[in-house]
């Protein structure tokens, strides 16, 4: 298992540098592009911005909750106002955080580097459960009905009950020799968890009992070596009334029937990070840190953003009229949703690994020092 993390972290450090050389004395990596001039349409206004704790390597996800924003970083778990960013609580989890926030069925949920799922009070912060799961706690965890669903760096996804953290079912399945830190996420909808795999695979399984529905294909691994044959779906898919879309690195982006998992259409690109959705289009960050939009019905090629190679750039945000991403130098860009163009640009205090955030009146990012920020579009 150690062997593989390593290999994990590893692999996504060489995704996102474009060139190798680096990383062993030779050429060194590919600069990131210059930042490009353009004429503001907007502006990107801070709101307010909150501590957490350093990621050290983890990805973690603030999460927005009617009136509140949770965010979990270190050992840290924070409870904010979203109108004002003051804060409600602060509570040390004690342990070494991997995972969250997740908030739903009355608690703010966290994940530990050890296996740890933390279960709080959402007013006042306290403990309600703990749990003790199989590996590292990893990407999103969710609250359906009254499911708490987490996934572990083992490839298992655990349904746990709301009420106490007691197991209510477990899946599992092998995972290949080789995954990318940031594959397995999940997304739920209609009391249906969709979670991606190492490996290009997309299965639908029951919250309520764990049972495989369908199980679909986004790419299938393919090369000589372990390294080529890396083909993981990765961030969290994406859903609506009618399907599920998700991307996989050396694979494709392609949306499946929810019913069934019968395949509706599908496009060769790689993605290291994922794909966002609105009501007309997927967005999705590819390999080259170019954002683009497809129709999210018929899959044909929309816009194109290129002028942010080698910048390691998040998985997209699809906001109203606009699509928000960030990258490893701490920049946030806000580009139209109709043709890609750059609408407003600012900068905070650290690189940011993990997708922007819909907060309500806002949205958020949050950085690998551990700073969540809210801004607001003017």
């Amino acid at each position: 298992m150690r062997t593989r993390l390593l290999l994990a972290a590893l692999l996504l450090a060489l995704s996102g540098c474009g060139t190798v050389g680096g990383w062993f004395g030779g050429t060194p990596k590919a600069k990131p592009a210059e930042l490009v001039d353009f004429q503001p349409a907007a502006t990107l206004v801070e709101a307010w911005k909150v501590d957490t704790g350093d990621s050290a390597g983890h990805l973690f996800h603030p999460q927005a909750d009617g009136d509140d924003v949770y965010a979990a970083g270190g050992s840290r778990v924070v409870r904010v106002g979203v109108a004002n960013g003051k804060p409600v609580w602060q509570q040390d989890a004690g342990v070494k955080l991997s995972a969250g926030a997740g908030a739903g069925a009355g608690l703010v949920l966290a994940g530990g580097a050890k296996g740890e799922l933390l279960a709080l009070d959402p007013a006042s912060g306290e403990a309600r459960w703990r749990a003790a799961l199989s590996s590292e706690v990893t990407g999103q965890i969710l609250a359906v009905a009254d499911t708490v669903v987490a996934r572990t760096g083992d490839g298992r996804v655990h349904g746990l009950a709301a009420a106490d953290g007691s197991r209510k079912w477990l899946y599992s399945r092998n995972l290949p020799a080789l995954s990318l830190r940031g594959s397995g996420g999940m997304v739920a909808r209609d009391d249906v968890v969709y979670a991606g795999f190492p490996g290009g695979k997309l299965v639908a399984l029951d919250a309520a009992n764990g049972a495989q529905l369908w199980e679909a294909t986004v790419a299938l691994p393919r090369g000589a070596t372990e390294l080529e044959r890396v083909a993981d779906v990765m961030g969290a898919p994406v859903a609506d009334e009618l399907q599920v879309c998700a991307v996989a690195y050396q694979g494709r982006l392609a949306c499946f029937d929810r019913r069934n998992g019968a395949a509706r259409w599908a496009r060769d690109i790689s993605s290291n990070t994922g794909v966002a959705m609105d009501g007309g289009n997927l967005y999705l960050t590819d390999d080259k840190d170019a954002v683009i939009a497809y129709g999210k019905d018929s899959g044909r090629a929309g816009w194109r953003q290129d002028k942010l190679a080698r910048r390691q750039v998040t998985a997209p945000l699809a906001f109203g009229e606009w699509v928000v991403v960030a990258d490893g130098e701490g920049y946030v860009h806000l580009l139209s949703a109709e043709d890609g163009s750059f609408v407003a640009r600012t900068k905070v205090d650290g690189a940011v690994r993990t997708p922007p955030v819909d907060i309500g009146p806002g949205f958020a990012v949050q950085t690998v020092k551990g700073t969540v920020v809210a801004f607001r579009i003017k």
